[in-house]
């Protein structure tokens, strides 16, 4: 059985961060395969794994429509089929497979950008289908979220065990937090669990603070300290995985996580 992690949050509260943390706590206690999906069109989860990357999701679609486009001129396969015999479902499995960076502990697909001028409804649905087939295959799947939670059941159909929803230290952090955090009752898939992190947290958190983070309707998993090492990371661009065991970053996270897995 796949388990399904999703962190999601507003721009710039280190959403990027804890996924990695994950992975690399996931990958440490050898709980199986794990496939990391960066569903941020900035792409740069990548980065922080430490994987190249030469072409994501959305240009594989994108390429593919150009295909269609190009038979139909051509009067070529029917209903804006592939030349060749080729199915859309077929092409897009090959090309996502093909698109797969894979690191020895974990493998990497990325969604890139989004969808242009054109009809992508078909091409989603069977996007979403092929990702989610070569998901069931790992025993782990992480995904980093664009900001909000709005656009999570466009990249997979399958449910989603756990959502850590980031959130910086702040009265309007946590507001943003609250609002994707309601997000998880429209969307077209099931998420079992919900739960805060609050990241970059000097000391303490304020009583103000904790008393507003007590009246959402999900519970605090726990909070990451403000780690000077990893403006440090960021400065050099070295793996964020690369991190030592003993980081207070990536402690706090295999806390939280031991707690839940």
């Amino acid at each position: 059985m796949t388990t399904t992690i999703a962190v999601a949050g507003k721009g710039g509260v280190g959403k990027t961060t804890v996924a990695a943390m994950a992975i690399k706590y996931l990958a440490g206690t050898g709980r199986g395969a794990i496939l990391a999906i960066d569903a941020d069109p900035s792409s740069n989860l990548n980065m922080v794994l430490g994987l190249g990357l030469e072409w994501t999701v959305g240009d594989i679609r994108e390429g593919m429509l150009s295909k269609v486009k190009e038979s139909i001129t051509a009067g070529g396969a029917a209903m804006g089929g592939l030349p060749g015999g080729v199915s859309k479902r077929e092409y897009l499995d090959y090309e996502v497979r093909s698109s797969l960076s894979e690191g020895i502990e974990f493998d990497l697909i990325a969604m890139g950008r989004g969808e242009g001028p054109g009809c992508y409804c078909a091409v989603n649905h069977n996007l979403r289908e092929v990702v989610d087939a070569i998901g069931s295959s790992y025993r782990y799947v992480v995904i980093d979220n664009e900001a909000g939670m709005e656009h999570l059941s466009r990249r997979t159909t399958r449910d989603v065990q756990h959502m850590l929803i980031v959130t910086d230290p702040t009265q309007r952090g946590v507001v943003a937090a609250e609002r994707i955090g309601a997000m998880r009752h429209e969307l077209d898939i099931n998420i079992e669990n919900a739960y805060l992190i609050v990241n970059r947290l000097q000391g303490e958190m304020p009583g103000a603070l904790a008393d507003r983070v007590a009246q959402l309707d999900f519970p605090l998993l726990g909070t990451i300290p403000q780690d000077p090492d990893i403006a440090e990371f960021e400065f050099t661009g070295r793996p964020l995985v690369e991190m030592d065991e003993t980081s207070p970053v990536f402690s706090a996270v295999a806390d939280m996580l031991g707690g839940v897995l």
